[in-house]
């Protein structure tokens, strides 16, 4: 038998795979993710739900043509092809806080076997505030907190949460076409940044929001009372002012707002440390061997970042244990 499986495999193949194997044998679930980045993410949710009756393989969900994303995963849990031997682990993007307003809403949000972030995407777990500082402090090696990221992406969701409303408010009612994901994004962009005084850049965001609100309520005079149910909504799934970076796009907020923060507090901190090792060395050799080793246990931001785990403290990651729970908790019961 293959160790890969080919496209046109089913829950029904691995449960008769499973049904083949020793009663003593652990049973396999394939879960499928969207991209290669899921896998860690992904196997790291799953694995406190191995024991000595199952284990988990998380796999893309083809390994023929290359095709990734939540459409190509989602296809695999259509009709008779779906069952408890396999199951799909997806970002939440918008469909979470569509609320079934689309069929990819529904079908992530009411699958048995469909798992989903919470949050838009991992990428957002991973830069969860709280945990940021441990990144800096793994790429390095400085503990000193020079900057609160807490506080920096609380103020900058509160920034953007009034335009947040109107891009979800255009999915759910279907005008994206005039308002789109990339157009929030190309203003919730930050802009020129400054460790030290990072308000400023808080200030130009306020400004470029409101001047885009302004637009579309110009735009869509009618559509008040719908915006404040939307507003409404969506706060009771969980959005609140200060937490709003955790459901816009994860790769803007990764690689357009965190990454850039990280960057230049990391290089604050490493320089903070360089001169640390120059002032307190005692000879040119001591100085050139100590630098080296310190240089060379410096790590990578983005590849720190995408290995950051502090999301485990965050109510997204315990919603998503929740729903596990709940479906293996019912998994044991049923017969045999």
């Amino acid at each position: 038998m293959p160790s890969r499986l080919g496209d046109n495999l089913n829950s029904r193949y691995f449960e008769a795979a499973n049904n083949l194997t020793s009663k003593k044998a652990r049973r396999r679930i394939v879960a499928y993710v969207e991209s290669y980045d899921d896998v860690f993410f992904w196997r790291t949710v799953l694995t406190r739900y191995e024991d000595e009756t199952r284990f988990f393989e998380v796999m893309l969900p083809s390994h023929q043509k290359l095709e990734r994303g939540k459409k190509s995963v989602l296809m695999n849990f259509i009709g008779d092809r779906i069952g408890p031997d396999m199951i799909a682990c997806v970002d939440a993007d918008y469909d979470y806080l569509l609320q079934g307003a689309t069929e990819q809403s529904r079908r992530v949000l009411q699958g048995e076997y469909v798992f989903h972030t919470y949050a838009y995407a991992i990428e957002n777990l991973q830069c969860y505030a709280p945990s940021l500082h441990d990144v800096t402090v793994a790429v390095t090696l400085n503990d000193h907190r020079i900057f609160d990221f807490e506080d920096y992406l609380s103020r900058y969701s509160e920034a953007i949460f009034p335009l947040f409303v109107w891009s979800v408010w255009s999915y759910r009612t279907g005008h994206h076409n005039k308002f789109s994901m990339t157009d929030f994004s190309r203003v919730a962009d930050p802009g020129g940044f400054n460790v030290m005084e990072p308000q400023g850049s808080i200030n130009h965001l306020r400004k470029k929001v409101g001047t885009k609100v302004h637009q579309l309520q110009q735009q869509f005079p009618d559509a008040k009372e719908e915006y404040l149910k939307t507003k409404e909504g969506i706060k009771a799934l969980g959005v609140t002012p200060q937490t709003t970076y955790l459901y816009i796009q994860g790769h803007h907020l990764f690689d357009v707002v965190v990454v850039p923060i990280l960057t230049k507090v990391c290089n604050r901190l490493r320089q903070e440390r360089q001169d640390e090792i120059y002032r307190t060395a005692r000879h040119h050799m001591q100085r050139k061997n100590e630098m080296s080793c310190y240089e060379h246990s410096l790590q990578d931001i983005r590849q720190m970042l995408k290995k950051n785990v502090g999301y485990v403290l965050s109510e997204q990651y315990w919603r998503i244990r929740k729903d596990l729970d709940h479906y293996f908790n019912c998994l044991s019961k049923k017969p045999e």
